[in-house]
C-alpha cells in the first residue's frame, strides 16, 4: 500500500507537468511523421546490425495511431500498440491516487507482471528479426 505523499500539491504539479509532457510529444508525433522528420533519434541496434529491437518502429506506431491507423500502426510495432491499454491504465491509476488517494487494484504492477514483460520483449525482439516475419 502506497503511504500518502509528504506534499501533495508538489505531487500533483509533478503529475501536471508529467501529462503536460506526454501530451506535447503526442503532438508532435502527430505533427511531425518519424518516417520523414529527421530530428528523431535512430535505433543503435538497427543502425548497426539491421536488427530491429522490441522498440524499432513504436514513434512510427504511435504517429499512425494519432492518426487513426490503427491496423498501420499494429504493422509497425504490435508490442507498443499492444501494451498502450496497460500504460494508460496505469496512469489512471496513478492520477485517481493522487487526486483521491484512492488506491485503484496494482493488477500490472506486481513483480511477477515485470518478469512477464520482460520475456515478452525478449521474445518479440527475437521473432521481429526472423526471416519468414520480416516484411
Amino acid at each position: 500500500m502506497n503511504a500518502p505523499p509528504a506534499n501533495p500539491s508538489k505531487r500533483m504539479r509533478i503529475a501536471g507537468v508529467v501529462m503536460l509532457g506526454l501530451a506535447a510529444a503526442v503532438a508532435v508525433l502527430f505533427v511531425f511523421d518519424p518516417s520523414t522528420a529527421g530530428f528523431y533519434p535512430i535505433c543503435p541496434l538497427h543502425a548497426m546490425t539491421g536488427l530491429q529491437c522490441p522498440g524499432c518502429g513504436g514513434l512510427r506506431a504511435v504517429h499512425q495511431l494519432s492518426h487513426g491507423h490503427i491496423a498501420a500502426a499494429w504493422r509497425l510495432n504490435p508490442f507498443v500498440i499492444g501494451l498502450l491499454p496497460v500504460a494508460l491504465w496505469l496512469g489512471v491509476r496513478e492520477a485517481v491516487w493522487i487526486f483521491t488517494r484512492r488506491e485503484w487494484p496494482g493488477l500490472v504492477t506486481r513483480p511477477i507482471f515485470g518478469l512477464l514483460l520482460a520475456g515478452a520483449l525478449l521474445v518479440f525482439g527475437i521473432v521481429r528479426n526472423l526471416p519468414f516475419c520480416r516484411g
